[in-house]
C-alpha cells in the first residue's frame, strides 16, 4: 500500500507502482518520475526532465529524446520520501497510480510518502 500524508491529508493507494510529476518553481521545467514499491522501500525506476537548470541537471547518462531528458535514477530504495510543498511550484505535485491521478495538497508542510500495510505510521 502506498501512503501519502501532509497535515490532516492522508491518501492510501493499493498499488505496486506510481508516478510523480511537478513543475520546478524557478525554472518552470517539468519533472516526472516513476517509482516501484519493493520490500526494501520505494524505488525510483525512471525519470524525465524537460530542461536543465537550478539544480535540475540531467545526469551524464541521460538521453535526449524528443526534447526530453530521460534517465534511470541511481538512488537506492527509500523507506520514506519527503516532498517539498511550498505552494511556489506553479501547480504542485501530481501522483498517478492505477489509472488515476491525484493533485497533492500544498501549503500544509512537506508531503510524506511511504509503504505500509495499513498507512497508520505517518
Amino acid at each position: 500500500m502506498l501512503c501519502v500524508a501532509s497535515g490532516a491529508f492522508l491518501l492510501s493507494l493499493a498499488t505496486a507502482e506510481f508516478t510523480l510529476d511537478w513543475q520546478h518553481s524557478v525554472e518552470h521545467t517539468l519533472w516526472w518520475e516513476r517509482w516501484r514499491i519493493t520490500d526494501a522501500g520505494l524505488a525510483p525506476v525512471a525519470a524525465r526532465i524537460t530542461a536543465s537548470g537550478a539544480g535540475m541537471e540531467p545526469p551524464p547518462d541521460a538521453v535526449l529524446r524528443d526534447g526530453v531528458w530521460e534517465f534511470t535514477p541511481t538512488v537506492p530504495p527509500q523507506r520514506d520520501i519527503w516532498l517539498g510543498a511550498s505552494g511556489a511550484s506553479m501547480g504542485g505535485w501530481q501522483l498517478c497510480a492505477g489509472g488515476q491521478c491525484h493533485d497533492l495538497p500544498e501549503g500544509d508542510g512537506p508531503l510524506h510518502l511511504w509503504s505500509a500495510p495499513d498507512c497508520t505510521r505517518p
